[in-house]
């Protein structure tokens, strides 16, 4: 049976086809029953899961088309980010930021706010200036920025409709150069966490939750090859080995030098395996004003959880005013867990890492595990009410349904 990328879930769905253009999304959508879009599979859950079809969409994919007075590139909804992002620069462009997996489809990571890092940086859905999908009458629909649905629909986890491109919003092509830094100490991360989240364009903080927090990987915008980085931040002193705290060996992004944006920003290189697979992964915005008093919680009760743990990744991104981005209208730290693939261990974890991060109003992502039901997340994302008012308007006999968008998170109504 098919699996997602980390092996750790099964897809139930009886049928999967691929579309390898918009008429063979409708040709799918012409046969009865529950369908639903499936992307590179980087969901950790049975988010795009259906008892009916799957309608992989990485089959749609082709060249972008830019347009250069409008500063936008249109984009297939299968297309990775590491082929789109080679043909901006090549072309002179790039885009605002990208997630630390470079494999991973356009289409899929937008729709569930999948993020890279960066004080001033919004999730990567925040590039999306127009959507078209096909409805659950096989209709192509439009809809852009200004657009009464757009903020429902940006951010929509496939509850509505099968994604087939979009126009991202580019910008001129730069460099960057990323450091590691070492010695941090939770004394001066604690006191002054802003100052290190800031400390370049995308920030990433990891942790075991050990005597110190851990190394920081540090990515800044350049203007050449010749700037140098910083020497120290904090107490944190910059290393000059130049090795990855991720340890992953020649599937981790040049340090030390400036290059690309699209070569750095990612952790993983796109020409080879990214992470390590087997694994399962959390996630959890809270308000950067409490991101001080969030990490201390988890810290609190680490050692609960930390022989299950492979590394923490603490990240931050800018708000937004996208119904279901976890970073709507506040800026966001981000407290990721990737995990040993042990189910049972793991969601025990989650009762307690979710229970300390409560008094801080907590958004899981849309992909990765997470324990919240219906009843949690309207507490806890102003619009799901609004967004689900949207979905059943534009798909009433509940084609996108499943257990999934009903049962566990409440973005459709139970058939």
């Amino acid at each position: 049976m098919p699996q997602n990328w980390a092996q750790n879930y099964t897809y139930a769905a009886p049928r999967i086809v691929t579309a390898n253009s918009v008429d063979d999304v409708r040709a799918a959508l012409a046969e009865p029953g529950p369908v639903h879009a499936l992307g590179t599979r980087h969901s950790f859950t049975d988010v795009p899961d259906t008892p009916g079809t799957l309608i992989d969409v990485t089959g749609l994919e082709g060249p972008a088309v830019i347009d250069a007075e409008a500063g936008t590139a249109r984009v297939t909804a299968g297309t990775r980010y590491a082929v789109v992002a080679e043909q901006l620069h090549h072309s002179g462009f790039a885009l605002h930021n990208m997630g630390s997996l470079p494999h991973i489809n356009v289409g899929g990571a937008t729709q569930t706010a999948t993020h890279g890092s960066g004080d001033a940086r919004g999730v990567l859905s925040t590039a999306v200036r127009s959507l078209r999908y096909v409805d659950a009458s096989g209709e192509l629909r439009e809809v852009s920025r200004g657009d009464a649905d757009f903020p429902a629909l940006v951010v929509g986890v496939g509850a509505f409709g099968v994604i087939v491109d979009l126009d991202l919003e580019i910008e001129p092509d730069y460099l960057v150069r990323q450091d590691v830094y070492h010695g941090l100490t939770w004394d001066a991360l604690l006191a002054n966490v802003d100052a290190v989240t800031g400390a370049g364009d995308s920030v990433s903080l990891f942790s075991r939750w050990d005597e110190a927090p851990g190394p920081l990987w540090v990515k800044r915008r350049v203007a050449g090859a010749e700037v140098a980085a910083a020497d120290a931040i904090l107490d944190a002193v910059r290393s000059p080995e130049n090795v990855s705290p991720l340890g992953m060996g020649d599937n981790i992004t040049e340090l030390g030098t400036a290059g690309p944006w699209y070569l750095r920003l990612p952790h993983f290189r796109a020409d080879s395996e990214p992470s390590r697979g087997d694994e399962i992964q959390s996630e959890y915005f809270v308000d950067r004003a409490h991101a001080a008093a969030a990490l201390a919680a988890v810290r609190e009760i680490a050692d609960g959880f930390r022989e299950h743990l492979i590394v923490t990744e603490v990240r931050t991104a800018a708000a937004d005013e996208l119904w279901l981005s976890p970073a709507y209208q506040r800026d966001s730290v981000i407290i990721h867990f990737t995990w040993e693939n042990r189910d049972a261990e793991v969601r025990a974890a989650l009762v307690d890492i979710e229970a300390a991060l409560a008094p801080f109003d907590a958004r899981p992502h849309w992909g990765k595990l997470h324990l919240f039901d219906r009843e949690r997340l309207e507490a806890v994302v102003p619009r799901l009410a609004d967004a689900r008012a949207v979905y059943e308007r534009i798909d009433p006999e509940g084609r996108f349904v499943n257990a999934h968008l009903v049962v566990r998170v409440g973005l459709r109504t139970p058939r």
